[in-house]
Formats: C-alpha cells, structure tokens, sequence
C-alpha cells in the first residue's frame, strides 16, 4: 500500500487507505442488538412505521459508537442523538404543511446553522449531521405517525443503543470496575506511549512517538471527561483512574524533554512507564521501579515523576483534575461565526439545499415513480460535503462505489430473502457490521446502503435500489461542483483557524512558562500544554486532509505544514525550557537561541501562509538566563 501511495495522487490514495485494528467485538454485538431487534419487534407488534424510525436512530447512533469510555460516549452518542431527533421534527412538520420553495429555504437555512455549528468539534459536527440528514428523512419519508412521535421513537432507537453501551461489559475487561474498562485501556495507552517516547529517543521515530504521546493523552482526556451528575469524580475507582492520569503528565514532560535533547536513554528507563501501564490495566500495584539515572535535568525530571506516579499507584491520589478548561459560550460562539463556521456553514447550506431543490424537482417531476421517498440526494450530500470523512475527492469515490457496491448487494439478498423476516435479519447483520465497516467510508456506505434499502423495503417500499444510485451521483457532482466554487469565503479557512488557534496556545504556554515560573503552578502549565498540543494534533490533522484534496483545493492550504511544524518544535523546546526550570531556575543558551530562532522562523512562516498575527499576539522572545 505504502508503493501504492507513492505512485499515486494524494486525493487517489487516500480513497484506497483504510484503517486498521483489532475487530472490536463489543460494538459488534452492540451493532447486532440494536437496530435488527427493535425491528423484529415493532414487527410482530404491528408497528413497522415505528420500527424503522427507531432502527434509523440506533443505526445512525451506531455510526458514532466508537472505542472510548461509557461517560464519553454518553454525549458521543446523545447529543447527535437529540439534534437528529430535532431535525426529524422539523422535517417532518415542514414536509407536512409548506411547499416545496418554503421547504428547500428552510432546509438550506437548517444547513447553514448546522454547518457552522459542526466547526466547534468532533461531537458538533456529528449533531450537525444527524440534524440534516434526519430532517431530509422526516420531509422525505412518507410515515403515518406524527412528527413529534417519529421524534420519539428516533430518539428511543438511539438511546436503546447507548443503553447497551452502558450496560453490556467489554469481552476480555476482567480488572476492576468494569463500567470504567474504556478509562483504564485509554490511562494505560498513555503510560506505554510515554514508554515508546523513551525507547524511541535520539532515533528517528522520536517525533512520531510524540505525536502519538499527545494522541494518547488527548484519547484518556476525552475518556474520564464527559457529562456527569457532581463536578467531581464520585466513585473510589473513578478517583483512582483521574489521579493515575494526572500522575502521568509529569512523565509525559520529561519524556519530551528527553526527546527535544535527543541523547538516546539505557533501556531502563523504559520499564518503569511500562511496569505502570501494566498496572493501570490489571488495577494491581506497581511493585519496585527502576530508577533512571539523574545525570541531566530531564532525567532528574523523569526519576522524580516516576517516584511520584509509584507512589500515586500504590497510595491513591487526590488530583482529579484532568487539566483541561471548559470552553465559555463567547469562545463556542466565536468559533462558530469565525471563518471556519462561516466557510463550512455555507458549504454545507448550499450542498443540503441544492440537494432538496433537485430532489424536490425530480419529486415534483414523477422521475421517482409512484413512490415519495425524495431523501436520499440531500442526505447523501450531507454526507458527502463532511471533511470529517475524508478529502472531497475521495469522498466522492468512496461514497458512489460504496451506493452502487450496496444497490447491487441489495437487489440479491432482496431475492432470495423471505419478508420480512429475512430483511429483518439483514439489518440486525448491517448493524453488526457498521463497527468494522467504519474503517473506510466505501465500506461504510455499503453498509449503510443495505441497511437503510432493508428498512425501507420493511416499511412497504419496494424496488428502491436502482433509484438510490442515481440520487446518489446526482449528489456527487453537486457537491463536486460546490466543492470547487471560487467563493465561499476564504478558502482554506478551516485549516487557517485551527492553526491559527495552536499559535495562539503555543504562546499562552510559552508566555506562562517564561514570564510567570514554572514551579508554583505546575498544573496550570499541564494545562496550558496540554491545550497547545491538542490543538497542534487537529491543526495538523486539518492540515494532512487538507494536502490530499484536489490541486485546485490544495493550494489554498500550501505553506501551513511548515508553520505547524515549527509550532510543534516551538511547543517541544517550551516543554525543555519547563524542566530546566524546574531544575535550576535558569535557562541554557542553547534553550534561548532555539527559541529565539523558532520565533523568527514562525514569524516568516505565518507570513508566507497568510497568517495574521493578531496585535497584542506576538509571541515573547526570551532572556539569557
């Protein structure tokens, strides 16, 4: 595959790239359990309509059920939930009781609103997508209930699936607490990810196995925070778990520290953070730990983090913190009317509106038939214009392949199968199959495609397979064709407002650690270094999608890698600078002069890509200690 991306563009190889990993069973029988047997029930009850309503809420909710910690998922999974939920309401009313014109503005509006919500994260764009697309199911789907009712029922589908994530343990998860199994895997990635970061120093993966260390930290952050009844950990366990993290900070700042000075470590050094993975994971003591030599003040550093996670392990801890600050309504509301919400919004609002209008024109037209499901082509544009799911281009591939890979699936099983029963059992297979199709968004929508024609044919439609191939490449090339319009704001802006966000972080971490001491406030800067690598991890996230676009998209974004890569070596001499400190209160010469040229290569870059640097943001040149 490596050969393969080699020859060709960027936009081709990643249509061909999937992700890979151990089957995880536990969505698998959670997939299994969800949406096939809320079917079969809503079946033999007489109440089919009903049954495809909450079997499209627990497979949508199936799509965002990822590995991670129950808490995280609550709101993983609820939150798009209750928004697809609202846009099923609305949908439905509208479908209802306005005409078409009414309904495509308001559908378009619903995707601007939608689109620049989706800006603020992970779990916002998820809501964003579930609102469109379920409001396009609720004005395109024809179902005797009222809209308050399939509102209902589509939320009971969903939660039925988060219940079962809550409830059901995780096979192999035989330590502890089993409700806190996605904590314990997610704090003891962070300790054997400390430990590769070691191993790996003065070698040429050092940087890579930082940013998997930041990767790791970021995963356990998202799994012990969530929503939560009290402000604090409330269970001993929980506790436990909140303070083993925190007594990992310290060891992920000297191991950077180590990897910033790139003199290679004795392999005892890497025992210990491996002994307390280990630990972490089995909720056993740690035992004695080799002691790294103190020779260097990153290595008095990691032996003093290392006495103080043992002694964390084996008497318990009172941080709970998890060093991260919550984002106020002015800071969600800048993001969301900034340019990357403004871009996105209206991308998305012309791409779903686009989609309704043509869409409600073939409707109006009869090129469907008798029949009046009309939803497919703007949901499949909703999908299609998400970055989340990968470049434009490959989207697109991905996305026709996958419907016309589904249809043709489809038509066979819908042959041989009996009804319902055996449309019944292939959802409840679908839905088994989502967790691992996940991997690629062509697999993916195969899935899917089978899944949502079973549903569909259950609920009394027959003959849709072919229809949906069409729709869906009319849905291509709309938002092929919106993709690559030369004005929808700044192009690129995106990727500019996340790096843009990182430089603004790097500098509060790096103002805190030179002009206000390191050794009062160590959990302050734990923070304030923890916000400035997440924030570099999804700048150069925004930035790796953004280099495998189209030539014609992909300029747009040119010159921001350089900038992120400076940030990163920026942020790491900031974490050296932090230690050394520590240690002895003054910096060296080296530290100073590679800050120094940091700044002046960040400034030029910045410059280069088009960055502006906001007055008052220009970040502080250091003294000689």
């Amino acid at each position: 595959m490596s050969r393969l991306s080699a020859a060709v563009p960027p936009w081709l190889a990643h249509a061909l790239r999937a992700q890979r990993g151990p089957v995880p069973w536990s969505a698998v029988v959670r997939g299994a359990l969800a949406a096939g047997p809320l079917l079969l029930v809503a079946v033999l009850s007489g109440r089919t309509s009903v049954g495809v309503v909450a079997a499209l809420g627990a497979m949508l909710a199936g799509i965002n059920d990822r590995p991670g910690s129950r808490r995280a998922a609550v709101r993983r999974l609820g939150v798009p939930a209750l928004a697809g939920a609202g846009g099923l309401l609305v949908g439905s009313y509208a479908g209802q009781h306005v005409g078409a014109v009414t309904l495509t503005l308001l559908l378009t509006v619903l995707g601007l609103l939608a689109g620049a919500v989706s800006a603020v994260g992970p779990v916002a764009s998820g809501a964003g997508t579930q609102l469109l697309v379920a409001a396009a199911i609720g004005a395109g789907m024809p179902l005797p209930e009222p809209g308050w009712q399939r509102a209902l029922f589509f939320v009971g589908g969903a939660g039925w699936l988060l219940v079962l994530r809550l409830a059901l343990p995780t096979p192999g998860a035989i330590a502890g607490d089993y409700r806190f199994d996605g904590e314990r895997d997610a704090v003891g990635g962070v300790y054997d990810a400390v430990a590769a970061l070691l191993e790996a120093v003065g070698g040429s993966d050092a940087p890579g196995r930082r940013v998997a260390l930041t990767a790791a930290l970021d995963h356990a952050q998202d799994a012990l925070g969530g929503p939560r009844l009290r402000p604090y950990a409330s269970s001993a366990a929980e506790r436990r778990l909140h303070a083993q993290y925190a007594a990992a900070l310290p060891l992920a700042e000297a191991a950077t520290a180590l990897a910033w000075a790139g003199e290679a470590l004795p392999a005892r050094a890497v025992e210990g953070p491996r002994r307390l993975a280990v630990a972490v994971r089995t909720s056993t003591h740690t035992g004695p730990l080799p002691a790294p030599a103190r020779s260097a003040p990153a290595l008095r550093a990691l032996d003093d983090a290392l006495l103080h996670a043992a002694d964390t392990f084996d008497r318990g801890g009172d941080d709970s913190a998890l060093h991260t600050r919550r984002r106020t309504a002015t800071s969600l509301a800048r993001t969301v009317l900034g340019s990357a919400g403004r871009e996105y919004g209206l991308r998305v609002a012309l791409c779903f509106g686009a989609g309704v209008a043509v869409a409600q024109a073939l409707h109006h037209a009869r090129w469907y038939g008798s029949h009046a499901h009309w939803y497919w082509l703007p949901a499949t544009a909703v999908f299609l214009v998400k970055p989340d799911l990968g470049p434009l281009a490959s989207r697109v591939i991905c996305r026709a392949a996958g419907t016309v890979l589904g249809a043709v699936l489809f038509a066979g099983f819908a042959a041989l199968l009996p009804r319902p029963a055996g449309l019944v059992a292939l959802v409840a297979l679908c839905g088994a199959l989502i967790p691992v199709a996940t991997r690629h968004f062509a697999a993916q929508t195969a899935v899917v495609t089978v899944l949502v024609l079973s549903l569909v044919m259950v609920g009394g439609e027959p003959g849709a397979s072919w229809s949906r191939i069409g729709e869906t490449l009319l849905a291509c090339a709309i938002v092929l064709l919106v993709g690559h319009l030369p004005a929808l704001g700044q192009r690129g802006g995106g990727v500019r407002a996340r790096l843009t966000h990182a430089a603004e972080a790097a500098h509060v971490y790096l103002a805190h650690v030179l002009d206000d001491g390191t050794t009062d406030d160590r959990a302050g800067r734990w923070t304030l270094r923890r916000e400035a690598y997440r924030a570099l991890a999804e700048a150069r996230a925004s930035i790796d999608l953004a280099a495998a676009e189209l030539p014609a998209l992909a300029r747009h974004a040119e010159g921001t890698d350089e900038v992120a890569a400076t940030l990163e070596r920026l942020v790491d001499t900031t974490t050296a600078c932090a230690v050394q400190l520590d240690d002895n209160g003054r910096l060296t010469p080296e530290h100073t002069e590679r800050i120094t040229a940091l700044l002046d290569e960040l400034a030029e870059g910045r410059e280069r890509a088009g960055l502006v640097v906001k007055e008052g943001q220009a970040l502080p040149v250091p003294l000689a200690g």
